[in-house]
């Protein structure tokens, strides 16, 4: 078993998860609630993009350094070559740049307590786009867990009706696409008026609908590299391939920045950017989310590839409970009783999907769970 100063790497892991996910959706919302000028969420991500492929590289280049002579050619072999897989990466790179940039929307128009409760939906995505894709059959505990996850983040949702709004910004829009573009420009305009109140609740759907649109892209993204690279559940790829977690994690950022600057940076933000400069509206704040975010797509594949889902779900649940806990301090987060509910269910409808099947011998709680993204989504 891999160790760190003689502790299990998948318990370090774990616990490292469990702060990120936790710090990750608090820091995110507090950065963008902060008073003045908003930073652009597509740089953000950019950014955060960045510095994970920057991270991810040095890795790979210290790994591969211990077994052959590292060159600039052998490195452009391995991210591009005959057998890097590299062209089947670019999907899930730019479907998880608009998941990325659609966290930062939802975070800001929902409190940190429902998006993080809500957010748990991408286990429903993933197995519905996992029967649908790859005719994967889910048995009739998982079918209930995701029912009781469906009406958990429904009461939730209702609970948080009457909530407080978060305080206004000024607007900024990323993502890819003209539907999320769309969404991005009607959130940007839906800040409370200064009195924090939100009759219509267009903010608060907004948020549903963008953390809604996140969790789809995120199922279908995992979905898609188990389609590109063989018939086996993600999680056994990433146990079984010659290729690095962190070789994948580079090819993912690559194409993460590069599809970011594009369609983010330039064609939705490109006045912007003109007008004001790239890092227009960052404070330390803005800094210290860009981090959480970079880190927490490498924890998540150290997690895939040392920890069982079981350890995972347990992890996300630790994390819901310290992000609802500290909302109360942080936004004066107001926890009813039908948001308790709510939280409840999902909790143990996300541990119940987790449980391994009973005399199953061929799928394990390993490779049974909803698909985790080498990124985060989720936040990852």
């Amino acid at each position: 078993m891999a160790t760190l100063f003689g502790v299990p790497l998948k318990w370090i892991s774990l616990v490292t998860l469990v702060v990120q996910n936790s710090a990750l959706v608090l820091v995110m919302r507090y950065a963008q609630t902060l008073p003045g000028p908003r930073f652009l969420t597509s740089t953000a991500v950019v950014m955060s993009e960045v510095l994970k492929l920057a991270i991810s590289l040095a890795v790979h280049i210290r790994d591969e350094g211990r077994t052959r002579r590292v060159t600039l050619r052998s490195l452009l072999d391995d991210f591009f070559g005959r057998d890097s897989d590299w062209a089947k990466m670019t999907v899930p790179a730019i479907l998880y740049f608009i998941q990325n940039n659609l966290q930062y929307v939802a975070v800001h128009l929902l409190d940190a307590a429902t998006f993080q409760v809500t957010y748990q939906m991408k286990i429903i995505t993933t197995a519905l786009f996992s029967v649908w894709l790859l005719a994967k059959p889910l048995s009739l505990l998982k079918w209930i867990s995701l029912g009781i996850l469906t009406f958990g983040i429904a009461v939730v949702q209702i609970s948080g009706k009457k909530s407080p709004a978060p305080a206004p910004a000024a607007p900024a829009s990323a993502a890819s696409g003209e539907a999320a573009a769309n969404l991005l420009a009607t959130a940007a305009t839906a800040s409370p008026p200064a009195d924090d109140s939100d009759p219509s609740g267009m903010g608060r759907f907004l948020g549903l609908v963008a953390v809604t649109i996140a969790c789809i892209l995120s199922g279908l993204a995992g979905v898609w590299q188990v389609l590109a690279r063989s018939p086996v559940l993600f999680e056994k790829v990433l146990k079984g391939t010659k290729a690095s977690l962190f070789l994948r994690n580079v090819q993912l950022s690559f194409f993460s920045v590069v599809s970011g600057l594009i369609f983010g940076v330039y064609l939705m933000d490109g006045a912007a950017v003109t007008e004001n400069g790239f890092f227009y509206g960052y404070t330390i704040w803005a800094w210290a989310a860009i981090l959480c975010q970079a880190i927490g797509g490498l924890i998540v594949a150290v997690v895939v590839k040392y920890a069982d889902n079981i350890l995972k779900g347990f992890a996300t649940s630790i994390a819901i409970i310290l992000s609802s806990v500290a909302s109360v301090f942080i936004f004066d987060f107001v926890i009813t009783t039908p948001f308790v509910i709510g939280a409840g269910l999902v909790l143990y409808a996300t541990h119940l999907y987790s449980k391994p099947e009973v005399g199953n011998k061929i799928v394990s709680a390993k490779s049974d769970s909803h698909f985790i993204k080498l990124e985060a989504g989720e936040h990852r």
